[in-house]
């Protein structure tokens, strides 16, 4: 069993003083065969301690269902980060933003009447507390005074950029002590005195968030806070992209005097990210101010540890900084993983996604389009499927609370698409038969993870007009597409139809390497049923990181979802990344 406790202005670790130099590493970013790896280079650059979020929606992905195995094996990352010498903080947090889907907030709960989230809400609260008995049952061992490598919680994530609802700390709070005892607790929030008036509570350490100013954050601290750890829980060394924009950099000089700031001034620090990761699958997550911005696969981050691994010379900036400071390696560099470029591959099949509907999903009939989350769905597309008179040679239509892009698809043929821009799209479409099919493809592509804005639905939230008709009668095919096996590739791809393209890598010596977007329009990629996430052509993301760990000798599917369809007969995997 040990101690970690705070006494005055310092941390103490089995009674003994202990600065917390923490690295922030995603166990979900990673795949688990390279967990050792990230950790053993986190050690190796002077850090002691590692830092994860917990996101709820992947270990809860459906009400009373829970996931703790393969990205989502929290407790063997944990076990594995103690094993070599690291102690962790762990943010259970309901929300944990992240540029994570919902906050990590599961979408399931949006069908839960009543339901508020981040508030004393009866029914939020009764989700958490079943949550965290799953939870904190697989995790109380690996606590601290467990004899476990976990040193602290926190609570919540920068509620006082949220809320003000401190009756909700306090049940936070309260529901962590009943189940982890006198593990140390903490807030983290932005270094303001509304931000830390609103997200804080007065028994429990408070800490900030920052990527430069620290002198500035750390007096607002004080003021607060005048007699405990200065801590910088989220020193933000680099940032996240967004699709449309460009690749993100901070230069490695100008992070490395910032982080030496934050050492001369004897704070603990966490660096966020240490190593990025990817978002794989559709848990991607978007900010919302003026627009909708959502993020894309890559959690680079340009963080000192790259997506694939690489040390960059941020990571020998941060190294030089932290020995100045006293930190020493717990351990050596692990040797350089194997990356390689196999080259083009051969298309095998096609199919036309209207060809295989009947294959992936299981139809819905409507009087009024349904949202995705009302179809029980969390992830993906839906299409959406109505009977149309005619003939007409030019329809508006109009649909109210679009989330977030949509294809039209007339009698089989591509119409138009349209992307959400406030309340309310249109579309004018050419209806040449007496009766028309009209589908139109819907995508989630993230829900927004930060700010007021983050408990929104997806799908067609408020009906489709016609004209000035509002339009009824729907059939919809939830498409989450977690079962690619399924689609039988019979037929050939067709122009402007959503098309699944299969592709197969033999090899006896499974690599590292990406998946060359170039040439292809906006899709997911699945590499032996493994969701690797999205590409889109608008950049800055040119290629997705495929890790080794992913294949295994001999054949490998790949499968690529392109929502444009069209000629792809081959598909190339390269030796080098591209982040624009």
């Amino acid at each position: 069993m040990h101690r970690f406790a705070v006494e005055g202005s310092h941390f103490l670790l089995d009674g003994k003083p202990f600065r917390i130099l923490s690295g922030a590493v995603h166990y979900f970013r990673v795949v688990p065969a390279y967990w050792k790896d990230r950790l053993q280079k986190l050690a190796a650059c002077g850090l002691n301690t590692v830092e994860t979020v917990v996101p709820w929606n992947l270990h809860e992905p459906a009400p009373g269902q829970f996931c703790f195995t393969g990205v989502a094996d929290l407790e063997a990352f944990i076990r594995t980060a103690g094993s070599l010498g690291l102690q962790v903080i762990l943010r259970p947090s309901p929300y944990i933003c992240a540029e994570w889907d919902f906050g990590g907030l599961p979408a399931w709960l949006l069908n839960v009447e009543g339901m508020e989230v981040r508030c004393c809400n009866k029914p939020f609260l009764q989700r958490v507390e079943s949550y965290y008995d799953e939870l904190f049952r697989r995790l109380h061992p690996l606590l601290c005074g467990q004899g476990g490598p976990v040193i602290a919680l926190q609570i919540e994530n920068e509620y006082g950029s949220y809320g003000d609802d401190k009756a909700y700390l306090v049940w936070l709070r309260d529901a962590l002590r009943k189940r982890c005892g006198d593990t140390l607790l903490f807030t983290s929030d932005g270094p303001t005195e509304e931000l830390l008036r609103g997200g804080t509570l007065p028994d429990v350490l408070k800490t900030v968030n920052f990527g430069s100013g620290s002198c500035g954050a750390f007096a607002e601290l004080r003021r607060v806070q005048p007699d405990a750890p200065l801590v910088c829980m989220e020193y933000w060394n680099g940032w996240f992209d967004h699709w449309g924009t460009p690749h993100i950099r901070r230069e490695s000089d100008d992070a490395a005097k910032e982080l030496d700031a934050i050492l001369e001034s004897g704070a603990s620090v966490n660096l966020y990210m240490f190593h990025g990761g990817t978002n794989f699958g559709f848990y991607s997550g978007a900010n919302q101010q003026e627009a909708y911005e959502p993020d894309v696969t890559s959690y680079d981050y340009d963080a000192p540890v790259s997506e694939e691994g690489d040390l960059t010379l941020k990571y020998f900036s941060f190294q030089s900084v932290l020995a100045k400071h006293g930190a020493s390696a717990l351990q050596t560099l692990p040797p350089p993983l194997p990356r390689r470029a196999f080259g083009s591959l051969s298309l095998d099949g096609a199919q036309g996604l209207f060809h295989c509907l009947d294959a992936l999903s299981t139809p819905v009939s409507s009087a009024v389009p349904l949202s995705m989350e009302a179809l029980g769905q969390s992830f993906g597309f839906v299409l959406y499927r109505t009977r149309v008179s005619g003939p007409r040679a030019s329809c508006e239509l109009k649909i109210r609370g679009l989330r977030d892009r949509a294809m039209f698809f007339v009698n089989g043929a591509f119409s138009a698409s349209l992307y959400r821009e406030g309340k309310e799209q249109s579309a004018v479409l050419s209806l040449p038969q007496e009766s028309n099919t009209l589908d139109i493809l819907v995508e989630n592509m993230g829900r927004v993870n930060y700010g007021p804005d983050t408990a929104q639905r997806k799908g067609i939230l408020d009906g489709v007009l016609l004209g000035c008709q509002k339009h009824f009668g729907w059939q919809m095919y939830p498409l989450a597409l977690d079962n690619p096996e399924q689609i039988p590739f019979r037929g050939e791809a067709s122009k402007h139809e959503p098309t699944f393209y299969r592709f197969y890598l033999e090899t006896q010596e499974p690599a590292d390497t990406y998946f060359d977007a170039a040439g292809w329009s906006k899709g997911c990629v699945f590499v032996n049923g493994f969701s690797l996430g999205r590409y889109w052509n608008i950049g800055p993301q040119k290629t997705l990181y495929l890790p080794a760990p992913l294949l295994h000798k001999g054949r490998n599917e790949i499968l690529v979802f392109d929502l444009e369809g069209g000629a792809h007969p081959v598909l190339h995997l390269t030796g080098e990344r591209c982040l624009g």
